[in-house]
C-alpha cells in the first residue's frame, strides 16, 4: 500500500521524530554542501492549482540537489478534473513519476488524487491544511527551543483566524505533546478542529487551549504564530475581518512586551505587512520568519528521501554495465 502524506495526524509521534531526524541530518549535509544523491535520477511532479514562491522554489530545488528532475505543471497545463478524470491523471502520472506534490484549492482534490496514484503523494496545501508547512515549523521551534526546556516543555500560541496553518500547527504540536493556544475572536475558532486536537492531546499529554484573549495567550508564550486574516474566495470579507481582528490580533510590539523575553515570532509567509504583524515585529531580532522559510527546502528533501528512496531500486554497476553494453551492441549494429 502507497503511504502518502496528506494529513499529519496519519502519522505518529514516533514516525514524525523520525522524519524530523531526516530533515535534521540532511541539513547538515547541505550546510557543508555535501547533499547525499539519495534520489538520483528520481522525478517529481509539482501540481499547483494557485502559485506559491516557497512551495514550488523548495520542492523544485530539494529534488535537483538530491539528485532527481521536478516537473512544475502550473493551473490550466494539464487536466487535472476537466477532460480527464482527477483519477486517470493520477493514473499517468503515477507511470512516469517517482512521486507527485499537489498544491490544492479544496483538499478533496489531493485525497481524490492519492486514493487513485500508486506512487506517493504529498500535500503542499489544500483549504484544509498544510502539512508540510507545520512540519516545518515544528523543526524550526526545536532549532530555537529555549535553553533548559525540551519539546513538550514548548508553549505555541497561535494569534489570528483559523486558517489551514492553524489547523497543521495545532494538530502537530498536540500529536508531539506540546502545549497550543490559538487566540482568536470566537467567530474565527473552528471547535470541529479543537476536537480532533484534544484526541490527540489525550494520547500525547498535549494541552489545548482557545481564547478570545491574545495578551493571556502569549503570556507564556515560547513561540507567538500568525498568519493572513483571509484567504482565497474570502476577499469579500475583508473589511469584516479586518474589523474583527485590527487591532487586538495583530502581533505587535506592544503585543511582544507582554510575552516572554525570548519569544520567538513565526509566520509562514507570505505577510501581509501592517495586518497580522507589523514591520516592527517581522524585522525584529525575535523574528525567525526567514529562518522558517529556508527551513522549507530542508524539509521538503526530508519528505522526498523518506517517502521516495525506500522505492527506489538500485541496481548493481554489473546490471547496469550489462544493459547499457547489450543497448549500445544493438544500436552499434544497425546505425554503423
Amino acid at each position: 500500500m502507497t503511504k502518502h502524506f496528506i494529513e499529519i495526524n496519519d502519522f505518529s509521534k514516533e514516525d514524525i521524530l523520525d522524519m524530523l531526524e531526516t530533515i535534521r541530518m540532511i541539513k547538515e549535509a547541505d550546510k557543508q554542501r555535501c547533499t547525499p544523491q539519495l534520489l538520483a535520477g528520481a522525478s517529481l511532479a509539482m501540481i499547483f492549482e494557485e502559485p506559491s514562491t516557497r512551495t514550488r522554489v523548495s520542492f523544485e530545488v530539494a529534488m535537483s540537489e538530491l539528485g532527481g528532475h521536478a516537473l512544475y505543471l502550473k493551473p490550466g497545463e494539464i487536466h487535472l478534473g476537466v477532460r480527464e478524470s482527477l483519477g486517470d491523471t493520477a493514473k499517468v502520472l503515477s507511470r512516469m513519476c517517482d512521486v507527485v506534490m499537489i498544491r490544492a484549492l479544496k483538499h478533496h482534490t489531493v485525497t481524490g488524487f492519492a486514493e487513485a496514484a500508486t506512487v506517493p503523494v504529498i500535500n503542499g496545501l489544500t483549504d484544509f491544511n498544510h502539512p508540510t508547512q507545520c512540519l516545518c515549523d515544528v523543526f524550526t521551534m526545536i532549532e530555537h527551543m529555549p535553553a533548559g526546556k525540551k519539546m513538550e516543555d514548548l508553549q505555541v500560541t497561535f494569534v489570528g483566524d483559523a486558517t489551514n496553518v492553524l489547523s497543521s500547527l495545532m494538530f502537530i504540536c498536540t500529536r508531539l505533546g506540546m502545549k497550543f493556544t490559538h487566540a482568536a475572536p470566537k467567530k474565527y475558532q473552528n471547535p470541529q478542529w479543537y476536537k480532533i486536537a484534544e484526541e490527540n492531546c489525550k494520547v500525547s499529554g498535549g494541552t489545548l487551549t482557545a481564547t478570545e484573549d491574545p495578551a493571556a495567550a502569549v503570556a507564556n508564550a515560547d513561540f507567538i504564530y500568525t498568519d493572513l486574516w483571509w484567504w482565497v474566495d474570502q476577499e469579500d470579507q475583508i473589511p469584516e475581518r479586518r474589523a474583527a481582528f485590527m487591532p487586538n490580533y495583530q502581533v505587535s510590539m506592544d503585543m511582544l512586551r507582554k510575552a516572554p523575553a525570548h519569544s520567538k515570532v513565526m509566520h509562514c509567509l507570505p505577510a501581509s505587512r501592517g495586518v497580522e504583524a507589523t514591520d516592527e515585529v517581522l524585522d525584529s531580532p525575535q523574528s525567525i520568519i526567514f529562518d522558517q522559510a529556508e527551513n522549507r527546502l530542508h524539509t521538503e528533501k526530508g519528505l522526498l528521501v523518506w517517502f521516495v528512496y525506500p522505492r527506489l531500486k538500485r541496481p548493481t554497476a554489473a546490471l547496469q554495465t550489462h544493459h547499457q553494453a547489450r543497448i549500445e551492441a544493438f544500436l552499434d549494429k544497425k546505425l554503423f
